[in-house]
C-alpha cells in the first residue's frame, strides 16, 4: 500500500490540521466544519494528480482550447456522521463524482474487544471507477477494513481504492498496511505515536462527529 502523508511539507494544510486538534477553536462547530472541509478540498486537489487525463478540445468564444482533463468516474464514499464535512470538501473539487454512505457501530466484547460493524450501505457501481473512502481519524483501522469489505460487497471491484483519513495512529497506519497492496492508496496528513487500550488516539482530535454536529445522548 503506497502512503501519502501531506502534512510532512509544510502548507496552509497543517494550519487546517492544527485549528481541528485546537482544545479552545474546536469550540466553534461552524469553523471546524469548514477546516475539515478545506482539508478534504486539499486532499482532492493532491489526489486529482494521480488520476487518468486525455487532451479535450473545448470552444471558447474565440476558437478552440485544447486541454488535458480527467477521465475517471470517482465514488466519494464516508461514514455518517463524522465524515461528513471531508466528504463535503472533497465533492467541491470532485463536482461530478457519485457519493456512498455507511453507518458503522461498535459490538463490545470481554474486556477491551470490540468488533465494528457495517449495518448500512448506500452504494453506486464502482466497477471500473476510482473508490475514494474518506474518514477524518483511524484509531485500529478496523472501521476502514469493514467499510471496505462492505461498499466492495455492494458495489464491486473499483480500478483503485484511495483512503482519505487526515489522522492516523502509527498503529492503524501498520494495520492497513499489512492489509492491502498496491490496489490501495492512503492519504494522511499526520500520524500520532500513541493509542491508549481504549483506542483513544493521542494527541488526536476527539470525535469529530459530534465537534461537527454536536454530541449525542
Amino acid at each position: 500500500m503506497k502512503v501519502i502523508n501531506l502534512g510532512e511539507k509544510a502548507s496552509v494544510l497543517n494550519n487546517f490540521i492544527a485549528e481541528m486538534r485546537d482544545v479552545h477553536i474546536q469550540k466553534d462547530s461552524l469553523r471546524f466544519r469548514i477546516n475539515m472541509e478545506r482539508v478534504g478540498e486539499v486532499f482532492a486537489y493532491e489526489l486529482s494528480k494521480t488520476l487518468s487525463y486525455s487532451v479535450k478540445d473545448v470552444t471558447t468564444p474565440l476558437g478552440v482550447a485544447s486541454i488535458e482533463t480527467s477521465d475517471s468516474h470517482v465514488v466519494i464514499a464516508t461514514v455518517l456522521r463524522a465524515g461528513l464535512p471531508l466528504q463535503n470538501g472533497m465533492l467541491k473539487v470532485f463536482d461530478h463524482a457519485e457519493t456512498a454512505f455507511l453507518t458503522t457501530y461498535r459490538k463490545s466484547g470481554k474486556g477491551d474487544y470490540f468488533q465494528v460493524r457495517a449495518d448500512y450501505c448506500n452504494c453506486p457501481e464502482l466497477e471500473g471507477k476510482v473508490l475514494i473512502l474518506v474518514d477524518p481519524m483511524a484509531a485500529t483501522g478496523s472501521t476502514i477494513k469493514i467499510c471496505l469489505e462492505k461498499l466492495q460487497a455492494e458495489g464491486g471491484d473499483p480500478i483503485h481504492i484511495h483512503l482519505v483519513c487526515p489522522i492516523v495512529s502509527r498503529y492503524a497506519l501498520d494495520q492497513l498496511c499489512q492489509s492491502f497492496g498496491d490496489e490501495v492508496s492512503l492519504w494522511v496528513a499526520a500520524v500520532d505515536e500513541e493509542l491508549t487500550s481504549h483506542n483513544l488516539v493521542i494527541p488526536g482530535l476527539g470525535d469529530a462527529g459530534d465537534l461537527a454536529f454536536g454530541g449525542k445522548r
